[in-house]
């Protein structure tokens, strides 16, 4: 696996894509940074060798919230058997439960939104996440109200769309700032760089040569469409605060507990 950038990137052998949410600035309730040591984010981890399983335990992860699909689970399941990790609670809470839902599956149920700059596209299919996901984020955030103390990890497929939108809502519901929370999504590009290809290669047997254009916007993490989708939160719910009661069913009081549960008051690294 290529060398990446830490922070934010950790390396865990045989996952892509895994790095920590913290370092970043926020505003609510008072100026601090998200914790370095209690969210992750990452691909699928049926790959996690020996090695990367010390290195998550060294993080004291004990959980790992799984946003996949079961036709997802199945199919990757195929070709690498799901790995059970001693000490580790593995909670599979699916976005959608038998809907494939990879960047793949996504890029073809809104390829006719991918002309122009694919912005729209990704609006809708988070906006669906969203919508479809509140379940499972509610046991996530419950994770993060009830056990600041214990580290967790979130992942999907890729790590970049159900995964990347919960934390831009996390994220947002701190304070960062939207064009932070942008950049934060688009390190997805990075994190996912050695697995692009593989997952193009995939697609055009769907979409044929003619929907590369469309396919390569539709994988990747461009900032502009996490913003798109900070909008739609703000249009739909009045912001995240509004998405978690309406949604999740959280009141003021648990959202305050999430916010200080996430933050702490050293100087921010960016």
């Amino acid at each position: 696996m290529a060398s990446l950038p830490s922070p934010p990137f950790i390396s865990i052998e045989g996952i892509h894509n895994f790095r920590s949410l913290g370092g970043y600035p926020t505003s609510i309730p008072n100026p601090a940074i998200t914790r370095s040591d209690l969210l992750f984010r990452s691909a699928e981890p049926s790959q996690v060798t020996a090695a990367g399983i010390a290195a998550l335990k060294a993080l004291n992860i004990r959980t790992i919230f799984d946003l996949r699909s079961l036709p997802e689970i199945k199919r990757i399941g195929l070709l690498t058997p799901r790995i059970e990790i001693e000490g580790i609670e593995q909670i599979f809470i699916p976005v959608f439960k038998d809907i494939d839902y990879s960047p793949e599956a996504i890029a073809l149920r809104y390829k006719d939104y991918t002309s122009n700059d694919g912005t729209e596209g990704f609006r809708r299919a988070y906006a669906d996440i969203l919508e479809q996901g509140a379940g499972s984020f509610r046991t996530i955030l419950l994770h993060l109200r009830d056990k600041p103390q214990e580290p967790c990890l979130v992942h999907c497929t890729a790590g970049k769309d159900r995964t990347g939108i919960l934390m831009a809502l996390i994220l947002q519901l701190v304070g960062v700032e939207d064009h932070v929370i942008a950049e934060e999504y688009a390190l997805t590009e990075v994190g996912l760089a050695a697995w692009r290809d593989t997952i193009l290669k995939h697609l055009m047997k769907d979409m044929g040569e003619e929907g590369r254009e469309g396919a390569e916007r539709m994988v990747g993490a461009r900032a502009v469409n996490m913003l798109a989708s900070l909008e739609m939160i703000k249009s739909k719910y009045g912001g995240p605060e509004g998405y978690l009661k309406q949604m999740c069913s959280f009141t003021d009081h648990d959202i305050q507990k999430i916010r200080t549960n996430v933050t702490e008051g050293r100087k921010a690294v960016l």
